[in-house]
């Protein structure tokens, strides 16, 4: 007989693995009230279809068998074995109990029918209750081959039905690669050939339906027809999606090996799988969800359970699992089965379970999920104060036996701090989110001091304290760590990670104790790959010298001067803000992303450039008539304009509706400085402009706050204007796949530190041995300082700069490592602690070496000439596809004051202008295009023409048509610049502006050559702005700018006039002429004109500066006959100006 390869022969191969061969037994098995679990299988009994009562979605002879063996009264009282009136009246009553409660709960809680109650299942027995083992084995699993499970469709059948004392639990669709059938095939069937009508897949009928082919497995809670959503049950390979190979059998036999045994499903139903209520935060409507764990969710925390058990209190966990991977309902289901973890001799392992999240969003999540899965929410507490203290709050928690504490890490180390000594001496299980920023320093020394067993009345009390001191920094032998984290950092994995047998070098490495990778979370569909549609924008400005000498600054701290200028110049943020709204418009909007709901993060660099790009964003929102509108979020009051701002005051709603706003329209735009880039879930967002430095793992955490998957949201889009590709790439490579520490840190590294302090004898070891004794020993504070203060002196007088800056490095180091590595090694040092205690307190008072900022004056020496940006091609980044090794905490530190590298200003914005080079190759041959050959094409467009004569809107609409007309001319000889308009928006934006202001007013189409005596585009919008700033000289350039509106000209004077009606001086007015010469001028060249004399002539900005030096009254008269001129060339600013 040949192997059956076909669908039924998975099937067979899956009943006999679960109900082992009683095919073989003899007399043939019989399905019935008596039957019995057969030998080689997992527990299971074979079913028969014959015995599923359609409408009851009932099997009635298992029903009727766990009856019989556990409450053989209530067979006769209700009836079970006739059709009669009294049993359809119990069908009927449980099949509308399991309808309204779901079968988990029917199941846990039993039925109440009539005057009697019906259990319905027995849970997993205590350990040496035997009875209540015996009520366990009379539980009947039972599956059920080709399962006709409609009243209608009678030819419908479901491939396996599982069963538990005759309820259904489960259903199976298989398919089989070999026959070109896959599990995608298998959902499918349930999209389109399972009913949810039907009885049997009613919401709450059924806990959960597989999908199951070969390879994979799939399950879904809540069939929806074509919206069924199908999650991944897999258990990973190549730290990826799918199942690695079984040499045993099928890639997926654990499913029903090892998942799906009677006392694993137990498991799942007794502390896993329920059915939940939320709450919409908008609507306020209620909705029910059922929710089955996940593979990993399942194998991490049945594996850290089972440690527990075995090694009991006192062992450091790392869990390293990506976003989208459910942390919130692990570390719920992880923390309520913490308090049943019993010792061998039936005493509770752990007396509280302290979870602790540096997320005030996600401690909410956690408080709801573990109060719904501890189903007795009188065990559980949260620190919230409300009534009360916290620290009276926490307290009472602990003295009542509350057995689930939650807190905020920032909340909880200082509490505990003030506790009594009552708790100590406990056993404690502490779970972490979030690791990596929950146990610093100082934070993990206050937690393990207030955790600590209490010591006695010590007779001496300054060794006594110093030894407590120590070793209250040890990670704490009573209390277990359960720490989660999606990054963890090179600290997190030495302290928490499992230790790796040293290599042949002797080295220890340190990897998470389960990983659930970002790698395996995008492949699986739970998050979206953030990098797959990132796109660079490259900044192109440059700058001019507006003063008349040449001085030296230092070229580090200028150019870094200089970038942050212009990237937060008001012309550049107007210009990235219009990219983004254009692009979220045309390209997120437009194209329907998320189903037209799509929302942008804007992420900045802080305070005061966030309130900009609001500014920047409201402005052009309303310019463009868009409907949509920006929330600003930040923290705290912020000076801006002529008063204080905060984002309630900008957003006019409170900060606590942001998260629920930013769901509504008109909002899609939410710009952020240092909020909302952490712990934020928001699946409707959608792209992200970041204009802000990021590395490491805040490149990780801000970027992925687009990867949470919805339904219709199927990619996600980055605009970048500050970050290299490279950069990015390196940051998410470090967690792509598990983290691995490749060495400890070396402890020696403290004795070298503490040699190399104590050679620059800036404290002696008997000041070292007198301030520890005072401040263990309580003494007041001013019987410190006179030691301190004597410390700082030698550091003054006899320390250089660069011995100065050498010790105060090594001091932060040898405190930084200390800190650290005193909460893990196997011993402690009495010297290093006492060193410690110094240096912690001389460290504030050590002033940092006085450092000239040779920098300083170079804004008030430059100006910005032209911006512009080049949004590049759109990139998909690769990861490396291997685990990443990263090294231990840095130990060194010290070194020597930097030298300041001295440079002309005019060579410093030479190299910062060619730095960022030029869009094309002539940019003089490309504005000539322009003026002499586009503009005066556009010009004599007829269309245009006669619109020009209605309204400013009517011309601007034909311009647009003319323009796209000549510029499709271009494409036969002139292809970059066409290439350039076609595809790049901000140069086609620039070019339409540009024209446009040659073409509108008193343009001479023959030659193209125009003279302006006003910048010739967005005149209004740039006024508007300018007058919003909190500098003078752009408020004084709105001035001019409305001049220029009503008089059609300016002269010098009236720029010195309206300088000094705002408290401006002289050089100031020029200031803010210079800077009315940005991209707007359209390619043209801003002239002063003398008209004084007889003839006209190009005056200089040396010579303009010169004659206004000169305190003489004759220099007003003058400046005034000084016309300013925009126009190509000198020719064309002396025949126009003022005519």
């Amino acid at each position: 007989m040949t192997t059956d390869t076909s669908e039924k022969g998975i099937e067979g191969l899956i009943v006999r693995s679960m109900t082992g061969r009683v095919d073989l037994l003899s007399p043939p098995y019989v399905p019935s009230e008596t039957s019995t679990p057969a030998a080689g299988g997992t527990g299971w009994m074979l079913g028969d279809p014959k015995h599923y009562d359609r409408g009851a979605c009932v099997d009635l002879v298992q029903l009727r068998g766990f009856v019989m063996a556990t409450q053989p009264e209530l067979v006769e009282k209700l009836s079970l074995e006739r059709d009669t009136p009294m049993r359809r009246q119990f069908l009927a009553r449980l099949e509308k109990e399991v309808g309204k409660r779901g079968v988990i709960d029917v199941l846990r809680k039993g039925l109440d029918h009539g005057p009697v109650h019906v259990d319905l299942f027995y849970g997993t027995p205590s350990p040496g209750n035997d009875k209540a083992a015996e009520r366990f084995a009379c539980n009947r699993f039972s599956v059920t081959r080709q399962l006709a499970y409609s009243r209608d469709e009678t030819r419908r059948a479901l491939d396996l039905g599982l069963f538990i004392n005759g309820l259904p639990i489960a259903t199976f669709e298989l398919k089989n690669s070999l026959t070109k059938q896959t599990v995608h095939d298998a959902v499918e069937q349930y999209h389109r050939d399972r009913d949810p009508r039907e009885p049997l897949f009613a919401f709450g009928r059924c806990v959960v339906h597989f999908a199951v082919d070969d390879s994979e497995v799939r399950f879904c809670t809540e069939l929806k027809g074509k919206g069924s959503w199908f999650l991944p049950f897999n258990k990973g390979y190549n730290d990826g999606a799918g199942n690695p190979p079984n040499p045993n059998g099928l890639k997926t036999s654990y499913l029903w090996e090892e998942i799906l045994t009677p006392r694993g499903l137990t498991d799942i139903l007794e502390n896993y799988a329920q059915i939940v209520e939320e709450t919409d935060r908008r609507t306020g409507k209620k909705k029910q969800k059922q929710v089955f764990p996940r593979f990993h969710q399942l194998d991490v925390v049945r594996k850290l359970l089972a440690d527990a058990r075995k090694v009991g209190a006192g062992r450091r966990y790392l869990v390293q699992h990506s976003a989208g991977s459910g942390k919130s309902n692990s570390i719920a289901w992880l923390a309520h089965q913490l308090i049943g973890v019993k010792q061998p001799d039936g005493k509770d392992t752990f007396d509280s379970i302290i979870v602790v999240t540096d997320r005030r969003i996600l401690d909410e999540q956690i408080q709801a999920n573990i109060k719904r899965f501890a189903q007795v929410s009188a065990v559980v507490g949260a620190v919230t104060g409300s009534g009360t203290s916290k620290t009276q709050q926490l307290s009472k928690f602990l003295e009542s036996g509350k057995k689930i504490i939650i807190s905020t890490v920032q909340t909880f180390p200082s509490l505990l701090k003030e506790i009594g000594d009552a708790h100590r001496g406990r056993q404690f299980a502490v779970i972490i989110d979030e690791a990596h920023s929950s146990q610093g320093g100082k934070t993990s020394l206050a937690m393990n001091e207030a955790l600590a067993e209490a010591a006695d009345d010590p007779e001496d009390v300054v060794n006594d304290e110093l030894q407590r001191r120590m070793d209250a920094r040890k990670m704490l032998t009573n209390a277990s760590y359960f720490a989660f984290t999606a990054t963890p950092k090179n600290k997190t994995l030495e302290i928490f990670g499992d230790a790796l047998p040293p290599d042949a070098e002797g080295k220890v490495q340190h990897r998470p104790f389960h990983s659930y990778t970002m790698k395996q979370a995008v492949q699986e569909g739970f998050i979206l790959d953030v990098l797959k549609s990132y796109t660079p924008v490259n900044s192109y400005y440059k700058l001019v010298k507006t003063i008349e000498g040449d001085p030296e600054f230092d070229v580090k701290k200028a150019r870094k001067k200089l970038r942050l200028y212009v990237e937060s110049h008001n012309t550049a943020l107007r210009l990235k803000a219009e990219i983004m709204i254009d692009h979220f418009h045309e390209q997120v909007i437009a194209l329907g992303k998320i189903k037209g709901q799509a929302r942008a993060m804007v992420v900045t660099s802080g305070i005061e450039r966030a309130v900009q790009y609001y500014a920047a964003f409201k402005a052009y929102l309303a310019e463009r008539k868009s409907p949509y509108r920006a929330i600003v979020a930040f923290s705290g009051e912020h000076d801006f304009g002529d008063g204080k701002v905060t984002e309630s005051s900008l957003n006019g709603f409170p900060s606590s509706e942001i998260p629920d706003r930013i769901q509504e329209d008109p909002y899609r735009f939410l710009i952020c400085a240092d909020k909302f880039q952490t712990g934020y879930d928001e699946p409707l967002l959608h792209t992200m402009y970041v204009d802000k430095g990021l590395s490491g793992i805040k490149a990780v955490q801000t970027l992925s706050r687009l990867n949470r998957a919805h339904p219709d949201k199927h990619d996600v889009f980055v605009l970048d204007f500050q970050n290299k590709v490279e950069g990015i790439a390196e940051a998410f490579a470090d967690y792509y796949r598990t983290t691995v520490l490749s060495e400890e840190t070396d402890p020696n590294k403290l004795h070298d530190l503490k040699a190399a302090l104590d050679s620059w004898q800036v404290y002696s070891p008997e000041q070292v041995e007198e301030i520890s004794a005072l401040f263990l020993g309580g003494a007041p504070r001013d019987k410190l300082d006179p030691i301190l203060d004597a410390c700082v002196a030698v550091y003054l007088d006899r320390l250089n700069e660069d011995g100065q800056v050498d010790f105060k490095g090594k001091a932060k180091a040898f405190t930084r490592t200390y800190d650290f590595l005193a909460s893990i090694l196997p011993y402690s040092n009495p010297g290093w602690e006492k060193l410690s205690i110094l240096l912690n307190f001389l460290i504030p008072k050590l002033p940092a070496p006085k450092e000239e900022d040779l920098s300083k004056g170079i804004l008030e020496s430059i100006d910005m000439d032209s911006y512009r940006v080049e949004k590049q091609a759109l990139r998909g980044l690769q990861l490396p596809d291997d685990e990443a090794v990263i090294d231990p905490i840095p130990v060194a530190g010290g070194g020597r004051k930097a030298e300041p590298e001295l440079d002309r200003l005019s060579h410093i914005i030479k190299s910062f202008n060619e730095q960022f080079g030029t869009l094309f190759d002539d940019a003089d041959r490309v504005a000539r295009r322009f003026r002499e050959d586009i503009a005066p094409k556009v010009a004599a467009d007829p269309a245009y023409q006669n619109a020009k004569l209605n309204t400013p809107q009517t011309a601007r609409i034909e311009h647009d048509k003319a323009l796209g007309k000549v510029m499709l001319e271009l494409l036969k000889d002139d292809t970059e610049v066409y290439k350039q308009f076609v595809q790049n928006p901000s140069f086609k934006r620039f070019v339409t502006d540009m024209v446009f202001g040659l073409t509108s007013d008193s343009a001479t189409p023959s030659t193209g050559k125009r003279v302006l005596s006003r910048p010739p585009s967005k005149h209004q919008a740039l006024e508007e702005r300018l007058a919003k700033s909190v500098d003078g000289r752009d408020r004084l350039g709105a001035v001019l700018l409305g001049r220029l509106e009503r008089a059609r000209r300016i002269t010098l004077g009236d720029a010195i006039r309206a300088a000094e009606k705002l408290g401006l001086g002289d050089d100031d007015a020029l200031a803010a002429v210079e800077r009315l010469a940005r991209p707007q001028t359209a390619s043209l060249h801003r002239f002063y004109v003398d008209r004084s004399g007889s003839q006209a002539r190009i005056v200089s900005t040396d010579e303009v500066r010169e004659r206004c030096a000169k305190a003489t009254d004759t220099r007003h008269e003058w400046a005034s006959a000084v016309e300013v001129v925009w126009a190509a060339n000198e020719a064309d600013a002396i025949a126009g100006g003022a005519a």
